[in-house]
């Protein structure tokens, strides 16, 4: 079996979705190709932030000395575990190269325009499609026990503000509780950015590929891609568990995965696999109003419409699938303290997802040197979700030979 479209997104992930979203915008007939179901991978059940106020990247001064010394720590938050791959210690060393205050600045600066893009992009989706994916614009609140630790973010605020012109409301430890009555009386403080947004993303993939699909998108799933045949300067086919497939244009939307095709496609994507948990739960009867952050214990909280969820850990581990009990108690023992709310109501759903994390924080997003009909749209570290329709706008004006709306160098899949 064979089949042609004007333009095959591999990837069917939110921000393959987007892509689709703004090609099909464009006129192009779009394919969307996913080795599992729409939606299953990093975007099903991560906690739903949008936030455009995350501009400082992971790669920050001590970043490398919590990844060491969490080599003999299996409960840390952000792990790295002992393992003999190669192309594993390549990528940290690169990382530990970039932890240092002048390039967590440059980061944040490349960073800021396609974050302030992305929200403005979600404002302009249909009103409707928002609204079942839970949409909500009311900020995001980040939550100290400690005076040392909410002393510590002030310096970030300070920082965030004096370099990006992105600042929150401090709250006093006394107020939180009257700001939100699902936190316990005792804590230290908070930094609320009011601009902040969150949706549930399975409901918003459900009903954005489905608007899609009613639109002419369409989408293959359970399609796994077997290989990529070049052509000189093209791509000229893929071979798939499903059959042969032609484009025009081709765009790699593969997220974690994307670093096993850099061989096919003559390019380096440098693209590590970096773990994260999740447990969603029903809705306990005094439940969280706003999305949160709980930076001492790297743990975060989204209320949605009939359940929550907890959220955190960042693991290179691979491509490991399990999902450790441990894990999941650690989650929400590390709420605990902070939520009047119970976090032992009904288990819904425990799951893991692959963050695709570049070395330099910052997502690939361009086309690839020697493939004049191939775009990439990968490794946006942990703002997937955030950066997701900015995204799509850029590989739909790329694919369409527009200019593009905000600059790109620095997300070049050359770049390596």
């Amino acid at each position: 079996m064979s089949s042609s479209s004007d333009v095959i997104v591999i990837g069917g992930g939110i921000v393959g979705i987007a892509c689709a979203h703004y090609l099909a915008k464009e006129g192009y007939g779009v394919t969307v190709i996913d080795q599992a179901t729409i939606g299953a991978g990093c975007s099903h059940a991560n906690c739903g932030f949008v936030c455009p106020s995350h501009v400082l990247p992971l790669n920050e001064p001590g970043a490398i000395g919590d990844g060491i010394r969490s080599l003999l720590n299996p409960s840390a938050a952000f792990r790295i575990k002992p393992q003999l791959r190669p192309n594993l210690y390549r990528w940290l060393f690169q990382f530990a190269r970039r932890c240092t205050h002048r390039k967590m600045l440059e980061s944040g600066a490349n960073l800021l325009p396609l974050l302030e893009s992305s929200i403005v992009e979600y404002r302009t989706l249909d009103s409707e499609l928002r609204s079942a994916g839970e949409w909500k614009e009311n900020g995001l609140l980040y939550v100290f026990r400690s005076e040392a630790g909410l002393d510590k973010f002030a310096h970030t605020d300070g920082l965030l503000t004096e370099n990006y012109g992105v600042s929150a409301r401090r709250i006093d430890g006394a107020d939180l509780p009257e700001f939100d009555s699902a936190l316990k009386h005792g804590l230290a403080g908070g930094f609320f950015y009011q601009d902040d947004a969150s949706v549930r993303p399975d409901k918003l993939i459900r009903n954005w590929s489905t608007h899609l699909a009613e639109a002419g998108v369409r989408f293959v799933e359970h399609c796994q891609l077997e290989g990529v045949h070049r052509s000189g300067t093209h791509i000229s086919e893929l071979h798939t568990s499903t059959g042969t497939m032609t484009a025009q244009q081709y765009v790699i939307a593969t997220g974690a995965w994307s670093g096993e095709l850099s061989a096919q496609l003559n390019c380096r994507l440098p693209i590590e696999p970096g773990k994260g948990y999740s447990v969603t739960m029903s809705r306990p009867e005094r439940c969280p109003e706003h999305p949160m952050l709980f930076p001492e214990h790297r743990v975060g909280v989204t209320p949605f419409e009939d359940s929550y969820r907890i959220g955190s850990m960042m693991e290179f581990a691979g491509f490991d699938t399990t999902i450790p009990a441990r894990r999941i108690r650690q989650l929400r023992d590390s709420a605990a303290p902070y939520l009047e709310a119970t976090t032992a109501t009904a288990t819904e759903e425990t799951w893991y997802g692959w963050r695709p994390m570049t070395w330099d924080s910052l997502p690939v997003v361009g086309r690839i040197r020697g493939l004049d009909n191939a775009l990439v749209a990968t490794g946006h570290n942990m703002l997937g979700l955030t950066l997701a329709p900015a995204t799509g706008r850029l590989i739909a004006e790329l694919a369409s030979g527009q200019p593009t709306h905000i600059g790109i160098d620095a997300f070049s899949p050359n770049r390596f």
